[in-house]
């Protein structure tokens, strides 16, 4: 099988602006599977690599890995055609699927779970350890589409009274890594951001517990729905269902942290929805 070159994308190359010249093949020769950009772009293609190799082998087709370089251009290049699986947020595929045709079906599965939590985080020397402690502050989050750097916190901050650009400044740093970073460093006093990032940070030792405090934990929600277009052959749609939910390659579901991928379906992600709806997001725009 060809290897062909991964991607880093940006909408300057075409992938995620403009209309779209024609209709997207329903069974592509190549498929661009582009997951999120949530930490750096290098290393998430990297540690993919193995993904990349199972899918080739498992569809018997070429695959380009796609970074794009926010959650706004790979949901626009999801909604033109110009991917054709995807590895969304909550947050994010809500967003997408209020564009696009496109259809939720898999989820990662970790300690036989297909939940995750979002964490608060404050820097430990500002003495931020509790969330009235927030107050006055700078929070960072990750994307504004993201669920668990911004969305999750941000509903946590507002059900403890605390109310975005009223009781803090908010700032948006991009990723996940970029919003640890910066509360370490005492640019934010508190942040929110995935739990798994989180500890895999703190594990690396990249974050200092001495210096980062967690101030609280989220409810669990639905994990990261991976995604493909509605438009897709229905038999290789079966095929790429197939290859996630019978995957059990430890090399290929590392990056994950997953124990593999189970079955989700739009309906999961209501909750989300609701989530966006206290906190006046309009999933449209």
């Amino acid at each position: 099988m060809k290897l062909l070159p991964t991607l880093f994308l940006a909408a300057a190359v075409g992938l995620a602006a403009g209309p779209a010249a024609t209709a997207a093949e329903p069974d592509p020769s190549t498929l661009k599977v582009a997951l999120l950009p949530d930490e750096n772009a290098s290393t998430i293609i990297k540690n993919n690599k193995p993904l990349q190799d199972y899918l080739e082998t498992s569809l018997g087709k070429d695959v380009e890995l796609v970074v794009t370089t926010d959650y706004s251009s790979m949901i626009e290049a999801m909604r033109f055609g110009r991917l054709d699986l995807a590895y969304f947020g909550p947050l994010s595929y809500t967003l997408a699927k209020s564009k696009a045709e496109i259809e939720p079906f898999a989820a990662m599965v970790r300690d036989g779970e297909a939940t995750y939590r979002s964490v608060l985080i404050g820097n430990v020397e500002a003495g931020v350890d509790g969330v009235e402690d927030v107050r006055g502050k700078d929070v960072a989050f990750g994307d504004t589409a993201s669920t668990s750097s911004h969305l999750i916190p941000k509903s946590i901050l507002q059900k403890g009274g605390l109310t975005a650009d009223e009781a803090y400044r908010q700032h948006f740093v991009g990723s996940h890594d970029a919003v640890a970073m910066a509360v370490q460093n005492g640019n934010a006093q508190a942040g929110g951001l995935s739990k798994p990032i989180f500890e895999s940070m703190v594990n690396r030792g990249l974050v200092s517990r001495d210096k980062v405090a967690v101030i609280t934990e989220s409810a669990p929600f639905p994990q990261y729905p991976w995604t493909m277009r509605s438009d897709l052959e229905p038999g290789l749609k079966q095929r790429i269902r197939a290859a996630f939910l019978d995957l059990k390659d430890p090399a290929v579901l590392k990056p994950f942290k997953a124990d593999g991928f189970a079955p989700i379906a739009d309906e999961d992600y209501d909750v989300v929805r609701d989530l966006a709806t206290l906190l006046g997001l309009d999933l449209t725009q």
